[in-house]
């Protein structure tokens, strides 16, 4: 028999479970690889919080729906799990998607605490109700702009699709870099290989950037700069963090290794890290990325709030800045970080990293943040 939904997320004393709603890319478009990992991290502290009793005493049941990378899907997605009565929704990877789950939240004052997404504008206009443990694109990319300028590349090429995000990260990039002498040159990513190697060769680009999807465009792209002598010397980079995936290595072999992307975890993980990514790895069957990470410390802290201020949803949005947990790659607390609507985790840990030509499995940190 399904427990009647209370939409105003109003307090249950009964032992029935608290809902929380998952947004989680699951099929394609959507970056599925990732929704697996983010989805592998959420469930496994939900299924820790109620191996410890719960939350006083009633366990926690995740409600999730897949967004496959889609902004209305998401919207209708919150607007379903508010209906059923959940106290918060959190996840999702995409930030094009996460914004526009951001303001359906908002709107309707569901509190949404976003795990991966890093678009800094996750919402139009300051709100309560929206919080974030991934560290915000300007900052991320400018510690990737950082990186570029210590390894001497400062004519930095990108090759881009139409997307708020990836416009946003090139705004960052060319901001951050043209005070300190570096120039970025947009090309369109729907140039054939070989036409956009040739562009970089007549611009005398030193690096290149994908911003752009994975497996499409990215994969080819990779294997025609490999391939072209011309380019023998070009650096090519993904700031979004396409090479942390195993599907990465699987599709470009040794031609994916050396192509430095931003992670979120520290060099070395603490004793919590190194357990919860120990169970990870056993239910992913492959070392976890950063971002089932961010799935468990988003119901860590979503947990501790419910066990501090219960399940009312407007007591949940109030809490953010009190919040005070030991997540997986260290404490987290939310502030308002400057220019960003959203309560925010400022900062999670940011390392530059790139699996290793010699032993493309391992990871080498590069440029820490």
């Amino acid at each position: 028999m399904n427990t009647p939904p209370l939409p105003s997320g109003a307090e249950h004393t009964d032992g029935s479970p608290i809902r929380l709603g998952a947004l989680v890319p699951l099929t394609r478009p959507g970056w599925v690889e990732a929704g697996r990992h983010l989805l592998a991290g959420l469930d496994l502290a939900v299924r820790e919080v109620n191996d410890a009793g719960g939350i006083d005493g009633r366990p926690l049941e995740l409600v999730v729906r897949d967004t496959a990378a889609d902004p209305e899907r998401a919207a209708a997605a919150v607007d379903e799990l508010a209906d059923l009565g959940v106290a918060a929704v959190a996840g999702e990877y995409h930030s094009v998607v996460a914004r526009a789950a951001a303001a359906r939240a908002d709107a309707l004052g569901v509190p949404f605490l976003c795990s991966s997404a890093v678009l800094d504008a996750l919402t139009e206009e300051p709100t309560e109700w929206v919080a974030r443990v991934a560290p915000a694109q300007s900052h991320g990319w400018r510690i990737y702009a950082d990186f570029l300028l210590s390894v001497g590349r400062r004519r930095i090429a990108v090759a881009t699709q139409s997307s708020v995000y990836w416009t946003s990260g090139t705004r960052v990039l060319r901001d951050h870099l043209a005070p300190r002498g570096g120039t970025v040159l947009e090309l369109d990513a729907s140039l054939t290989p070989e036409a956009l190697c040739d562009a970089l060769v007549d611009h005398g680009a030193t690096a290149l950037l994908l911003l752009v999807g994975h497996p499409e465009p990215a994969v080819p792209i990779v294997r025609a700069v490999r391939g072209d002598r011309r380019l023998a010397e070009i650096l090519i980079g993904a700031p979004a963090g396409q090479p942390e995936f195993a599907e990465w290595g699987a599709a470009l072999g040794e031609d994916g290794a050396g192509i430095p992307f931003l992670r979120y975890l520290p060099e070395r993980l603490g004793p919590l890290g190194e357990r919860v990514g120990k169970e990870l790895r056993e239910r992913l069957g492959e070392a976890p990325s950063f971002v089932a990470f961010e799935g468990w410390d988003t119901v860590a802290v979503l947990a501790a709030v419910l066990r501090s201020h219960g399940t009312d949803r407007a007591a949940v949005a109030a809490s953010w800045p009190r919040v005070a947990v030991e997540g997986t790659r260290g404490p987290i607390r939310f502030s308002r970080a400057p220019g960003i609507g959203v309560w925010q985790w400022a900062w999670a840990p940011v390392h530059v990293v790139d699996r290793d030509p010699a032993e493309p499995d391992r990871l080498r940190v590069l440029h820490a943040g």
